[in-house]
């Protein structure tokens, strides 16, 4: 009896784990569609709790983001945590615009 419930316990903890597996990486096109709810959903983007409620909303996708749109979403969650701080760094958040616009520009070219 002992023998058979080790075996159950195994494979139950084997199947677990395999569950468990690395998330699969989208394309760049079911990227732009899940960038593309986001904002379309994306209705109090003004201010700090909304710099902070995109970044937090980015932050799944950008984890699975296809090669093409990775660095550009990244380049967006770093300009939105840093404008959502209490005081924001104005040297800082100036080269992350620069970067966000870029971003902007590379999601436009994916995403159109």
């Amino acid at each position: 009896m002992k023998k058979l419930t080790t075996a159950l316990l195994a494979t139950g903890l084997l199947l677990s784990a395999s569950a468990c597996t690395a998330p699969t990486k989208l394309t760049t096109a079911e990227t732009c569609d899940r960038v593309k709810t986001v904002v379309s959903s994306q209705t109090d983007s003004i201010g700090k709790t909304g710099m902070t409620r995109l970044a937090n909303r980015i932050r799944p996708i950008q984890a699975v983001a296809s090669d093409d749109l990775k660095s550009a979403l990244q380049s967006i969650i770093e300009y939105a945590d840093e404008s959502a701080k209490e005081t924001p760094d104005a040297e800082k958040l100036s080269a992350l615009e620069a970067g966000s616009q870029e971003a902007g520009s590379t999601y436009t070219k994916f995403c159109s």
